[in-house]
């Protein structure tokens, strides 16, 4: 008898290492088969991909749905939706408060329950002076892992943990058996260097750069690694911007460390020039780099030895970006629907290593670090039937006014890119058509990390 399922998708499909045409076979929203060739499998429908690519359906591990109120959690998956991401890592440190302790963790995760159109795993924080009380608390709610600052970004929002109690906190999430991730800046000096330029440059973009030089990310690294090795912490070193950064991690994880990182597209694709034409558009933090640090980190990102890219989504409307003085604009930029596209296209021209490391580092290895490896991340059997179709040869240019989050603007807009999303699907029904998102609010749940250390 034929087997039967409920969608087959045909197109390139990679196996053992290779492109090769290929099915995929949908029953029940999880992946039936994922084989070469074609199959005699009775589906109830079909859908013929050509020469487009299947991947697993992408897993952003940092995305800022509710910094502020104007994006949410709805615009920030409608977005997610259209990129091909089938899955965000939300993180804690919201508008209205940072998700710090039970409360706030549930009443988030009812949000994401109402709202959501794709899949939202979330993040807890902890907060200075003796909260990482609460780790076991949200870990055991079904947190994914917990996200603290070494630089003060908001004292209320997105505080700072201080040295002094650096070691306390990672501990007790260790206890946990959760990641910490970490956004690693040193907070003297950016704060001595900010006050500095804030006279001297205070209109000249690139005045970001100079007050956040790459020893103040390197040397944040640092503290976080050593810290993190006398903790006994699973870490996770968040958006860096310098090849020097990766091969610290490198190092300390040959040396026995528990540390994963990631870096952006951003990094990936602009440098510190880029400020002088998009200026308050392209503040970030951790801030652009030389063109040197942006080759340096595909060379290191095609070798293996950069674990993730994901978005750093943060939407700020443009009240929030517009201000004369480039100390004054909130930093971070639009990116969760265009992260996939521009990357995987930029790597595609790469070559096949950088490729097959863009796939892995935007789906299997963040669903692994955070604990949804067992159904999230790689299009195989038995996994959620998150799929992506990805045509690398469609062409097309950024357009802001044609995306879905609520920011209204792109640091790439009028950008010509090659590779495109054409359907994304989670649990096997269409949520984004190649045109519209077509999933609805509700229809995205949320995920908890596999039971015991993830």
């Amino acid at each position: 008898m034929n087997k039967r399922a409920d969608l087959v998708l045909s197109g390139r499909v990679r196996l053992d290492g290779e492109w090769r045409p290929g099915e995929v076979a949908i029953s029940g929203g999880v992946i039936e088969h994922v084989v070469a060739g074609r199959t005699d499998t009775v589906a109830e429908r079909r859908i013929d991909a050509g020469d487009a690519l299947l991947l697993p359906g992408m897993i952003d591990a940092h995305v800022h749905s509710r910094s502020h109120v104007s994006e949410g959690i709805t615009a920030a998956t409608r977005a997610a939706a259209a990129g091909g991401v089938t899955t965000i890592v939300e993180m804690p440190f919201d508008g209205d408060g940072p998700v710090d302790h039970l409360e706030r963790f549930e009443a988030k995760r009812e949000l994401v329950a109402r709202d959501a159109v794709v899949d939202v795993a979330l993040l807890g924080t902890v907060a200075p002076g003796g909260g990482w009380s609460h780790a076991a608390d949200l870990a055991g709610a079904g947190a994914c892992g917990f996200k603290i600052s070494l630089f003060d970004t908001d004292r209320r929002r997105f505080p700072r943990i201080s040295d002094a109690e650096l070691i306390d906190a990672l501990s007790a999430i260790a206890d946990t058996g959760r990641t910490v991730c970490v956004h690693a800046e040193n907070n003297e000096m950016v704060k001595a260097l900010i006050a500095r330029y804030r006279d001297e440059a205070p209109r000249d973009p690139l005045a970001h750069c100079l007050s956040r030089p790459p020893a103040s990310e390197s040397m944040a690294v640092l503290t976080a690694l050593e810290a993190a090795t006398y903790a006994g912490a699973r870490l996770h070193l968040c958006h860096l911007s310098l090849p020097r950064s990766v091969d610290l991690v490198r190092w300390y994880a040959g040396d026995g460390l528990d540390v994963t990182l990631e870096t952006c597209p951003h990094y990936l694709l602009l440098t510190e020039g880029d400020m002088l034409e998009l200026g308050s558009r392209a503040k970030i933090n951790p801030p652009l780099r030389t063109k040197t640090a942006r080759e340096g980190l595909w060379e290191r990102l095609a070798d293996g030895a950069i674990d993730v890219v994901s978005s750093d989504h943060a939407p700020w409307p443009w009240e929030c970006k517009s201000h004369e003085s480039i100390f004054d604009n909130h930093s971070g930029v639009p990116g969760v629907e265009t992260g996939l596209p521009l990357t995987l296209g930029a790597a595609w021209a790469d070559g096949p290593e950088s490729v097959a490391q863009v796939i892995d580092a935007m789906s299997r290895r963040p669903a692994e670090r955070f604990g949804l490896g067992h159904r999230k991340g790689q299009l195989a059997a038995g996994f959620d039937a998150d799929v992506v179709v990805f045509d690398p040869h469609r062409q097309w240019r950024v357009a802001a006014a044609e995306l879905h989050s609520n920011a209204g603007w792109s640091p790439y807009e009028g950008r010509a890119v090659t590779g495109r999303v054409a359907l994304t699907l989670l649990r096997g029904a269409v949520v984004y058509d190649g045109s519209d998102v077509v999933g609805e609010p509700g229809g995205g749940r949320f995920v908890a990390p596999a039971q015991g250390r993830p």
